[in-house]
């Protein structure tokens, strides 16, 4: 066994398990954000700042997996171990 067939196994195994496991995290933690915001608390404003709360971290959360995710495979990519390579 290569270094590259591990490692082709290694970054699949991520990609495809691990990695959708911690977006969809993210994303749940946005949806419950947005629930709160607008429809489980929406007279109380204190409540509704916790929500916010929850958008914006279910939001950056995403946005840094995505970029993270996008850099780690332009360095496979470049390393030539990248999956399909």
């Amino acid at each position: 066994m290569t270094f590259a067939t591990w490692a082709n196994g290694i970054v699949g195994a991520l990609n495809t398990v691990v990695v959708p496991l911690i977006f969809a995290l993210a994303f749940v933690v946005f949806l419950w954000g947005v629930l709160k915001y607008f429809f489980l608390h929406g007279g109380d404003e204190a409540k509704r700042s916790e929500g916010r709360q929850f958008v914006v971290w279910g939001v950056l959360g995403m946005v840094v997996l995505v970029s993270v995710w996008g850099i780690v495979n332009i360095l496979l990519s470049t390393l030539g171990i990248a999956p399909g390579a």
